[in-house]
């Protein structure tokens, strides 16, 4: 580590995280770097305790010499606005995102920068590691770091170092973020693809590493796992409109495995049940797929893996097959061109 290292501005969009906050932010406050730091938060329209716990941190931090937390408001409570409003809220040269649920690895933020001067890039990520608490969230976090589960993403499952087309939330250098104009507020999600994907077009390096791991606490009932992975089936079709050379067979799995379990099932019970053959056939698969995801795990967690990952697939399937064209239409609108560098 050289001996003068760069400041870093850590930002935090946080809606209804009471659960995780004061960890999450523990993990900031205490890693292994020599830099100044500081911490924005900015704060949704929560309906629990974060607003209290955000400004208990503000209070304990006033008068540190390490590293000081401050809040700005995010009324509309969407994620790339918090982004933007923390990042305008902030003034170091390296701003590195953080979610109100993820937990930095010790050496995160050292890494990091490391990362940004050895590679020139102008975003590093690395791993979102999912681990969870109790016997439900152990098994979303196998299905999530299992290819059956997410197929070959690298910052799911992990792989070599090298450019890559987006990372894991992202450490930043700040002239990359402002030549951009920050992050476009329409993409309620997939905003870190579409900043990446203007961040490439205008000649700029996206870096994955292995080396970087962000422990991620998974959603806490099938309810809300399947509302998060709606939310990325639907986002990801809009992504694949407004840019139609984004798509792989990766993405196109879990919507044709949607189709083909509707069908399976309909044609089965209408028709010929040789038809079950199909949903029955992905059930298998599943069932048979969380014994190698699972295996570590507490009987009652290995269980819930096929649930889990049924979930995953399905609600992921049906977001994209029910994406409207017209908020694509929305989206693409509002798309910004590449700004190049300068000379």
């Amino acid at each position: 580590m050289p001996a003068q290292s760069p400041a870093v501005s850590v930002i935090m969009p946080v809606l209804n995280e009471e659960r995780h906050l004061r960890n999450s932010v523990r993990h900031i406050l205490e890693q292994e770097y020599d830099g100044e730091m500081e911490v924005v938060i900015a704060l949704g329209p929560s309906t629990d305790r974060t607003d209290e716990i955000a400004a208990e941190l503000v209070t304990e931090t006033a008068d540190s010499a390490r590293a000081r937390v401050q809040t700005v408001p995010n009324p509309t409570g969407r994620t790339p606005a918090a982004l933007n409003a923390a990042i305008k809220a902030s003034k170091h040269p390296v701003v590195v995102r953080v979610d109100g649920h993820g937990m930095l690895s010790p050496n995160y933020i050292a890494t990091a920068v490391r990362l940004l001067e050895e590679t020139g890039a102008q975003n590093v990520g690395g791993i979102m590691h999912a681990e969870g608490e109790n016997d439900w969230e152990r098994a979303v976090a196998a299905a999530m770091t299992s290819k059956i589960g997410v197929g070959n993403a690298a910052f799911h499952t992990g792989g070599e170092a090298g450019p890559a087309e987006t990372v894991y939330l992202g450490v930043f250098r700040r002239a990359a973020l402002e030549q951009q104009g920050g992050y476009n507020e329409e993409f309620i999600r997939a905003q870190d693809w579409e900043l990446n994907f203007r961040i490439r077009e205008a000649g700029g390096q996206i870096w994955f590493s292995p080396e970087l791991r962000v422990q991620y606490r998974p959603r806490p009932s099938v309810r809300a796992l399947a509302k998060q992975y709606k939310d990325y089936g639907r986002w990801r079709h809009v992504v694949a409109r407004f840019h139609s050379g984004s798509i792989n067979l990766r993405y196109l799995a879990p919507p044709v495995a949607v189709s083909a379990n509707a069908l399976g099932l309909v044609v089965g019970l209408a028709l010929t049940p040789w038809a079950l053959i199909v949903p029955g056939g992905y059930l298998a698969a599943i069932v048979a797929g969380s014994i190698p995801a699972g295996r570590g795990l507490p009987l009652k967690a290995r269980l819930q893996i096929p649930l889990a990952l049924a979930t995953m697939h399905m609600s992921w399937g049906v977001g994209f097959l029910t994406s409207p064209r017209s908020l694509a239409r929305k989206v693409i609108a509002s798309r910004r061109p590449a700004v190049q560098q300068t000379a």
